[in-house]
């Protein structure tokens, strides 16, 4: 791969907007952007996702791995639209509404606008042929047979819409499951053609206009980064069409940690990696290829999840009992060899839990007896309890009707400490008599009953498996990368963030993956004083930046995070105007000595997001630096996803001083 030192910046597709079309940014404004970025000297433009993500405004959750977003079309550049406005009242008033309701605002709705934005495109549809006929025309019918996935995603979406967009797996059972023959009659249905060339019809028409301004962005000589989200939402075209390629019965999350105690469930099936190795890879190589059409690069999104994803059981809600995939595992004759025998096993990996737990919240003995007995069996002669076999996870506590054993104030807190125990395990028995040790296994009752001389028998055990572990991982990350980063010629970057598993720097190094390099985070966070990474050591195989969209922008960070800003000034003196402490305003001028300071990193790559190269202009900042935030992990809002840019793309581009001080 040929190693240019690069400059470029990161947007949300949504945040632009031109005085034309002022409602939310479309595939044509990556043209004006790509001016402005060509006469600043930059020559990258990352996007987030422009995946179709149906109702969820999050671009991660997607609906389609292929399908782009209709919300990214710009209606006026479709044929037949100045006709169709010219002569129809009703289409006219309802694209006037859409403009003059969704113009200029601070964050863009978008619940209004994709509704919106619908029904218009549905409009537009039904004045062409393919509407008035329901007959393939000689130009769709030639992009369907390029683009196949689309057929699929049709039938899906068509069902989603009769199913008022509810879940497919809310869906009778004729249509929650359909094997590959199936669907495919149900597209060629006459009764159903009509609808189902809506969709491939919108998939056109944006492929055409993104199409149209990739070239204008190459064109300029400058590259466009794509972002490839490593999940798929549960309620996806690509989950239902195809689920051998995912493990429906687990959720992809995080452990545990400091600031999430009860871990991270993202809700987003896992990976089948058996089944897509049988198969060459085929799904994620069409996906790469079809994202090839449009990206010079791609950023692979959490890519951890390449070497091991963190797999929660579909029937529990919180993360506190998932384990890796892959994993290594004891065996239960390994237990036997180190002195367990089988009542200590039970007591290792199942939880135990005393009728007192329950009978001090309903101060009623024979209510927590019935309590308990509807997750659990009682053990002989002890006020001791285990989990049913039935009981599959905690989200059937979570669901259950206490109404009749509880008073409505005491059901929270019967319910917490049932779940509670649920995860009170040192050992999880993953398959019949296969164990992993529970991430949080120190924090456990039967932990605790230990000896010393049986804990350091188990943790000799459990960093044995750690070792194993490592080898699996790289195992099959290596084989994925070496499979899909080859079936494409984007140049491929990786979200390495938090990660701390030996294997992973040496094994994108291997297969030429670009690291992330978040600024603030590039710390030695195990020596002294935690200091800084000095730009001049970064990896050079990395991309360099000074935010993300999960994160503050350097404003916030700048007036929020003052230990870590006295920690950077110290780091980098030369940078700072004399006597600039963490105390300091923030100001045009610091955001220059940022931006400029990180971009002398060793990095291949300088990107960082657009709101912190505005910063260096005040007329651009919005009144409160949270108000310029992309995202806040954690969260639903309306206010997340739906940033926009604080003035126009044509205001943007005669910026003469922003331009100059980006240069």
């Amino acid at each position: 791969m040929k190693k240019e030192k690069l400059t470029g910046t990161a947007v949300p597709l949504g945040a632009l907007y031109t005085k034309e079309n002022p409602v939310i940014g479309e595939f044509p404004d990556l043209k004006p952007f790509a001016d402005f970025c060509k006469s600043a000297g930059i020559s990258i433009i990352q996007l987030l996702p422009v995946n179709d993500t149906g109702t969820q405004s999050s671009p991660y959750s997607g609906l389609s791995a292929f399908a782009l977003h209709p919300i990214y079309i710009r209606l006026k550049n479709i044929e037949g639209f100045d006709s169709l406005y010219s002569s129809d009242a009703k289409f006219k008033k309802a694209y006037d509404s859409l403009v003059k309701n969704h113009k200029y605002c601070l964050r863009y709705n978008y619940d209004g606008i994709l509704n919106e934005k619908t029904a218009l495109l549905k409009m537009l549809y039904d004045n062409t042929d393919e509407g008035k006929t329901g007959e393939t025309g000689a130009a769709l019918s030639k992009w369907i047979k390029a683009n196949p996935w689309v057929k699929d995603y049709a039938v899906y979406k068509n069902l989603k819409w009769n199913y008022m967009q509810a879940s497919w797996k809310s869906w009778l059972d004729s249509d929650r499951s359909k094997s590959k023959e199936e669907i495919t009659a149900l597209w060629n249905k006459k009764a159903f053609k009509k609808e189902h060339l809506f969709y491939a019809w919108t998939q056109m028409i944006a492929d055409a206009q993104f199409k149209d301004a990739v070239e204008y962005v190459h064109g300029l000589g400058l590259k466009l980064k794509g972002d490839m989200p490593i999940l798929m939402n549960e309620d996806s075209a690509d989950a239902w069409a195809y689920p051998e390629v995912f493990n429906q019965d687990l959720r992809a999350g995080a452990p545990a940690d400091g600031d999430n105690p009860n871990g991270q469930n993202w809700g987003f099936p896992t990976y089948n990696w058996k089944n897509l190795k049988d198969d060459d890879y085929r799904w994620w190589k069409d996906r790469l290829t079809n994202a090839s059409k449009y990206y010079d690069a791609y950023r692979l999104d959490h890519i951890l999840g390449f070497f091991r994803i963190w797999a929660i059981p579909e029937a529990d809600l919180n993360a506190l009992n998932g384990h890796t995939e892959p994993y290594a595992f004891i065996k239960k004759t390994d237990l036997y060899e180190l002195g367990f025998d089988d009542d200590r096993i039970r007591w290792l990996s199942q939880p135990h839990i005393p009728t007192h737990v329950i009978e001090d919240i309903t101060w009623n003995h024979d209510k927590a007896h019935q309590i308990l007995a509807i997750f659990c069996n009682k053990i002989d002669g002890e006020e001791l309890w285990r989990f049913d076999s039935s009981v599959k996870g905690n989200k059937v506590i979570e669901e259950a009707d206490l109404s009749e054993l509880c008073a409505p104030e005491a059901i929270p807190r019967v319910k917490k400490v049932l779940e509670d125990f649920w995860s009170d395990r040192t050992l999880l028995e993953i398959a019949k008599n296969k164990y992993v040790p529970l991430w949080t296994y120190g924090k456990s009752t039967s932990w605790g009953t230990l000896n010393d001389q049986e804990k350091s028998s188990l943790l000799a055990c459990f960093n044995d498996l750690n070792s194993k572990n490592e080898k699996l991982w790289k195992k099959q990350a290596d084989e994925i990368f070496a499979a899909i980063t080859s079936a494409v010629k984007m140049i491929p970057c990786g979200e390495d963030l938090g990660v701390n598993i030996e294997c992973v720097p040496k094994t994108m190094a291997a297969h030429n993956i670009l690291g992330l390099r978040v600024v603030r985070w590039c710390r030695k966070w195990n020596e002294p004083g935690q200091p800084y990474v000095p730009f001049a050591d970064y990896t050079p195989l990395s991309v360099t930046t000074t935010s993300v969209h999960d994160s503050s922008t350097i404003r916030e960070w700048w007036e929020t995070e003052k230990d870590s800003v006295r920690a950077f000034i110290s780091a980098n003196p030369e940078v700072f105007a004399p006597g600039t402490t963490e105390a300091a305003e923030f100001s045009p001028e610091i955001a220059e000595a940022v931006i400029k300071a990180s971009a002398t990193s060793a990095s291949q790559w300088f990107i960082p997001p657009l709101q912190d190269f505005l910063y260096m202009d005040k007329s651009l900042w919005l009144e409160k630096a949270s108000d310029e935030r992309i995202n806040i992990p954690g969260t639903v809002t309306e206010f997340n996803w739906t940033y926009r840019l604080p003035c126009s793309l044509e205001e943007l581009c005669n910026n003469k001083t922003l331009i100059e001080k980006i240069m």
